[in-house]
Formats: C-alpha cells, sequence, structure tokens
C-alpha cells in the first residue's frame, strides 16, 4: 500500500481551500410586531414537542423565526431553532441536499445566538481573534447555540469534503472543550459523545486518534447507557474506522431492541436513533470487509 504523504505547507493549501459556513455573528433587530409572542411561544412549544413528525418541527421551526423576529433577545427560540434544524438534517431528512440546507440554517442561527455574547463578538470584530480562540469569551447560557452549531458544523463539513472539514476542525475542538470545561453533563455527556466521533473523524495525518475515540464512546456509554446516540456513533466512526463489526452488531441490537421512551424528554431523538441503526445494520456487509 502507498504511502500518503502530506506536507504542512500542502496541509495548509488544502485548508484554505475549504468552503466558509453561512451567516454572520450580528446580534439581529426586531423587525416585526407580535400582539402576543407568550401565545406564540406557547403554540411553538406545542408543535415542538411533536418533533418527531418533520412536518410540525418544520411548523416549530417557522413559529421560533417569527418569535426572534419580535423578540431578538429570546435566547430560548434561538437554542430552539438551532436544536431544531440540526434535529431535521440529522434526524428527518434523507436527501442530501435537505440535510445541508437544514446544517446550513442551524449554523446561521447558531451565529445570530452567540451574537448575543457582547465579549465574544467583540472579539471577533477586532480580528486579531478567530471562533476558535474567542471561545474563552463564551459562558454557560451560550452552551445549547454552541454545541448544536458546532454539531451542525461538522456535519455540514463532512459533507463539504476533507479541506472544509479540516479547515474547522480547530474551531469545533475549541468550543467543544469549553463544554467540555464548563458543562460537562449537558445533553447526556455531549461533548464526551462529540469527542468520541471527533477522534475517529479526523484523517490519521490531521489527528486522528482511534483509542481516544474508543476512550471517549466507552466513557459516554458508561455515563448515559440508554442514549441511544453513544452507541450509534461508536458503531458509525469507531467500528468502521478500525473494522470491528462485533462491536458495532453489539450496539445496533441493544438500540433497535431498546425502548425510545426510556429517556422521556429525547423520545423522538432516540427513535432518530435507531432509523439510523436499522440503516447502519443494513449496510454491514458494505461497511466491514471480511
Amino acid at each position: 500500500m502507498k504511502r500518503i504523504v502530506i506536507t504542512t505547507a500542502a496541509l495548509g493549501v488544502l485548508v484554505a481551500c475549504g468552503k466558509k459556513s453561512a451567516g454572520s455573528y450580528e446580534a439581529l433587530e426586531a423587525t416585526t410586531n407580535v400582539d402576543n409572542v407568550d401565545l406564540m411561544r406557547a403554540g411553538a412549544e406545542a408543535l415542538w414537542e411533536q418533533r418527531g413528525d418533520a412536518a410540525k418541527l418544520e411548523q416549530a421551526l417557522a413559529s421560533y423565526e417569527q418569535i426572534v423576529a419580535a423578540d431578538p433577545s429570546d435566547r430560548a427560540a434561538y437554542e430552539r431553532l438551532v436544536r431544531g434544524y440540526y434535529f431535521l438534517g440529522d434526524g428527518h431528512y434523507t436527501e442530501g441536499e435537505k440535510k445541508e440546507a437544514a446544517w446550513t440554517k442551524s449554523i446561521e442561527w447558531s451565529k445570530r445566538c452567540l451574537a448575543l455574547n457582547e465579549e465574544f463578538t467583540a472579539k471577533l470584530e477586532k480580528g486579531d481573534e478567530d471562533e476558535a480562540t474567542a471561545a474563552a469569551a463564551l459562558t454557560g447560557e451560550d452552551m445549547p447555540c454552541m454545541y448544536w452549531g458546532a454539531s451542525a458544523l461538522g456535519k455540514w463539513g463532512r459533507t463539504q469534503g476533507l479541506a472544509t472539514l479540516l479547515n474547522y476542525k480547530d474551531q469545533i475542538y475549541a468550543w467543544m472543550t469549553v463544554l467540555d470545561t464548563t458543562d460537562p453533563e449537558y445533553f447526556y455527556t455531549a461533548s464526551t459523545r462529540y469527542f468520541g466521533a471527533y477522534y475517529a473523524a479526523l484523517p490519521s495525518f490531521a489527528g486522528q486518534d482511534l483509542d481516544k475515540s474508543k476512550e471517549m464512546f466507552e466513557a459516554a456509554i458508561e455515563a448515559n447507557p440508554d442514549h441511544f446516540g453513544n452507541r450509534v456513533l461508536i458503531c458509525e466512526y469507531w467500528a468502521v474506522k478500525t473494522q470491528t463489526r462485533s462491536v458495532c452488531e453489539e450496539q445496533l441490537d441493544i438500540v433497535l431492541n431498546g425502548d425510545p421512551a426510556v429517556l422521556p424528554d429525547l423520545q423522538p431523538e432516540q427513535e432518530a436513533e435507531q432509523r439510523k441503526a436499522q440503516a447502519l445494520k443494513d449496510q454491514l456487509d458494505d461497511l466491514f470487509v471480511e
């Protein structure tokens, strides 16, 4: 097998060719008047509870956009938009273009949400810091928009190719490190789970560490064994990369035989993970070489 060697200079050129994510870190101003924003919020939340239905989630997100247009300081609405568009792409849409479009919207709303942090945006506006270094200014209330935005960025980056993925790896690492330090238990140890995928997804010349990936996934599963995403991801990322089919099959079977309602607040996401698990199981002969 011919070994691929990429020099530092060549890596720099590769990263420079990566695509830029959409959106900007600009705070919004109110553009509409709504007589009863509280009533609209209640309606949006009712639709959000039905997010297992893609159409209901789309309606919820349209309502949250109207809420933000009336009240640009409503952080909770931003959080729903960032997470909701991520979920549309990750858990509902199957067409590549629709998935990319949903993740792009998630990234855009993440930037608008993080723009509420004036210290963070001030660092970026000075021009001597980027999203990775300015991450030190992010606080606990920024974590939801940051996490779901980073998750969307990672998914979107993979669809755009290696150059784009490498272009954002430092930002994603910095943001997840802040989350891991600030709120390591957030969303069922989301940062631990993310690092499991991160270390496996990187190419070998850019920091891939399959031992670290396995360590992170195992820690996530131990902390939250009922979270199906932990088990689907260790199959999709670590097991496929290491060609460890037995681990993949074991984890997928646990997910497929599990009860998605075991985490009631997460049932729509759990059901989506079961769909992903079934799709992976159907591809096992293609993913693993005997």
